[in-house]
Formats: C-alpha cells, sequence, structure tokens
C-alpha cells in the first residue's frame, strides 16, 4: 500500500477530528435530555387523608401517562395554612370543604372551573350541585360527602342519640372526637340546642361550658383515623366521620352507628384548581378520570363515604334525602372565625 501523503493525512486527521467531536456533542447534550422529567406530565394534589385508594390513583398514571405528587391534610384549616405558606404554583389540584371553597374564592385562591373540559360532568348528581357555598358551582364539582356520627359498642352502651349521652360517666377518657375546629365546635353547639354555624357569644361560651362537661371523658382527637380506637378497643364511643365508622363495623359487628338528634355535620369535599396552578389541564383529566363511575365505585368500595356520581350508592336514596334534609353544612363565618379559633385554643 502506498504511504499516505502530508496533505491527506492532515485532511483525514481533521476529518476524524471533527467526527469525534460530533459525535461527543450528540452523546453529551442528548443524554441528558432522555433524564430531564417533563413538567406539564405531573400533577401536584393536596387531598384529605384516606381519601383516594392507592389503586386508583396509579391507574391514571398507567392509563395518562401523567405522575401525581399526593400530599394530604387532616382539616381545612391544615389544607389553609398549606397553599398560604407555600409558594404559587407549588399546587394543582385540592379538595376543600363547602365553607373552605367559599372562604377560598373570596380571598381569590381557586380559579373558576372550565366544565368543558369535562366530559363526564353529567354524572354527578343533581343532589349535590348548587349549594349555598358555590350556588353555580363557578369554582367546585362535589367529589365525595362526609357526615358525623356516633360510633359506639352496643355490648358496653345503651343506643347514644344524644350529645348528652356522651356525658354517660362509663365514658370517662373513652370517647374519640374528631380533631377538627368548626365541626366540634359547631357538635358542642347543636349540643345545647344552637345552630352549627352560630357566632353569637352567648352562644359559643354555652357550647365551652358543655364541653367543659365532656372533657373528662374525652380519650383523644383523632381525624386521620379515628378508627383505629375502636378497632384497638381502646374506647366505646366517638363522634367521627360516616366512612370510618363503617370501616370499624366491618372489624367488629358489636359496633353501631347512630344520628345525633339534635343535628349533625355534613361536609361536601369538592374539587377546586388553585390559583396559580402549572399543570390544569392535567388536573382536569384526573377530575374527569374521578367523575367516571367505575373508578368512583372503586373509592366509595375502600373509603364509604357518599359519592356525588350518580348511581354510586353508600346509602339507600330515601335514606340520603334524609340525610341532606336533617344535617348541616358548616358555613363561612367571615371575620367571626376568629371566635371559633380562639374559642377552639380553650377546648384543647
Amino acid at each position: 500500500m502506498k504511504r499516505l501523503s502530508s496533505s491527506v493525512k492532515t485532511i483525514l486527521g481533521s476529518i476524524l477530528a471533527v467526527t469525534l467531536l460530533v459525535t461527543l456533542t450528540i452523546f453529551v447534550f442528548k443524554k441528558p435530555k432522555e433524564n430531564v422529567s417533563d413538567t406539564s406530565k405531573t400533577l401536584n394534589v393536596l387531598n384529605w387523608t384516606s381519601y383516594i385508594p392507592l389503586e386508583v390513583i396509579k391507574d391514571f398514571e398507567k392509563e395518562s401517562g401523567i405522575k401525581i405528587n399526593y400530599g394530604t391534610y387532616s382539616s381545612n384549616e391544615e389544607l389553609l395554612a398549606k397553599l398560604v405558606s407555600s409558594a404559587e404554583g407549588t399546587y394543582d389540584l385540592v379538595f376543600p370543604s363547602d365553607y373552605m371553597v367559599d372562604l377560598m374564592s373570596s380571598r381569590d385562591m381557586i380559579v373558576p372551573l372550565d366544565k368543558s373540559k369535562l366530559k363526564n360532568l353529567e354524572n354527578v348528581s343533581p343532589l349535590f350541585l348548587g349549594q349555598s357555598y358555590d350556588e353555580e358551582n363557578k369554582y367546585s364539582l362535589p367529589f365525595l360527602l362526609a357526615t358525623t356520627v356516633f360510633l359506639y359498642d352496643s355490648t358496653k352502651l345503651p343506643r347514644l342519640t344524644s350529645y348528652k349521652d356522651l356525658l354517660n360517666e362509663k365514658l370517662k377518657n373513652n370517647l374519640i372526637l374528631l380533631d377538627d375546629q368548626r365541626i366540634i365546635i359547631g357538635a358542642m353547639l347543636q349540643a345545647t340546642g344552637r345552630p352549627m354555624n352560630d357566632v353569637r357569644e352567648d352562644s359559643l361560651e354555652d357550647s365551652l361550658n358543655f364541653f367543659e362537661k365532656l372533657k373528662p371523658n374525652i380519650k383523644a382527637f383523632d381525624s386521620d383515623s379515628p378508627k383505629t380506637f375502636f378497632i384497638t378497643k381502646e374506647v366505646d364511643a366517638g363522634l367521627v366521620w360516616n366512612a370510618e365508622a363503617l370501616i370499624a363495623v366491618e372489624e367488629n359487628p358489636d359496633l353501631k352507628i347512630s344520628y345525633p338528634a339534635e343535628g349533625f355535620a355534613l361536609s361536601m369535599d369538592n374539587y377546586c384548581l388553585v390559583k396559580g396552578g402549572k399543570n390544569h389541564d392535567a388536573a382536569y383529566l384526573f377530575i374527569d378520570y374521578l367523575l367516571r363511575p367505575d373508578v368512583a365505585q372503586k373509592i366509595v368500595d375502600e373509603y364509604p363515604y357518599i359519592s356525588a356520581i350518580k348511581g354510586v350508592d353508600t346509602v339507600p336514596e330515601n335514606e340520603l334525602i334524609e340525610i341532606l334534609n336533617n344535617g348541616s353544612y358548616v358555613e363561612n363565618v367571615g371575620a367571626d372565625i376568629k371566635k371559633f379559633d380562639k374559642l377552639w385554643a380553650k377546648y384543647k
């Protein structure tokens, strides 16, 4: 083979160098792009604990290709605090209860819904639409309804029918209440014959006096999993959410459920889009997914609250109508919330 001339060697050397440079450039710049996450495919959700089964979330992620970052809270006040203390854009979708929807919309914290993006909207039962906290459902759509109920061990206690029954000496250090400011103060107001949203000073003072009588019987406040106290037989009675009570009864048939004669709380949790959220399109897809009857059924099968979706029943319709007629929603009381804040500090 003939030896290459120096000029040819120089040309070939230059070609080789350029080829090597191009190859390295492609390798260096292409590889990181494969590892960069697509933020448009991530949905940041803040919701109640024990509310949507992990299976439902995983199924949505698989079906949509959207990853859900899922955070939780135990009360509406905790939700509000998390949103206030977080940078705008931290969350996309939240599930506030009735009065908190009203409060958040008045503070410009949530944005109007574009219902044209929800093809499954027709599945929502009219029974839950047009409530006082958002009469036109401008900012919210109903998700699940919770009610407060008595749960008690029927082998140790007679049927509970009144808040006054909770004063029974047998319940000393043997009672659990929800760790929820408005719900418990509302119950104490009802126990004294007042409406649960009463803000009059004398009414609030009477509710505190009733609570002081009840205090020796209270073992704990727990909104996350009050059923655990019954399953482990640490308490014999409590004021808890309906789904928690139903799950506990499945574990122990001696546990019974009843409603306070003086009244009880209704708590409708709703889909709401957070102002400044970066991925509202993903939120609409998730909401629409949860509006499907088959998905809604999976949710109540694990967490038996009352679904807002038609045909997904945890209670017969006639019983549901009675519940809606006899229960009361917590209301946004505006500046008077400070009275409840101060009173709650005295309660606990």
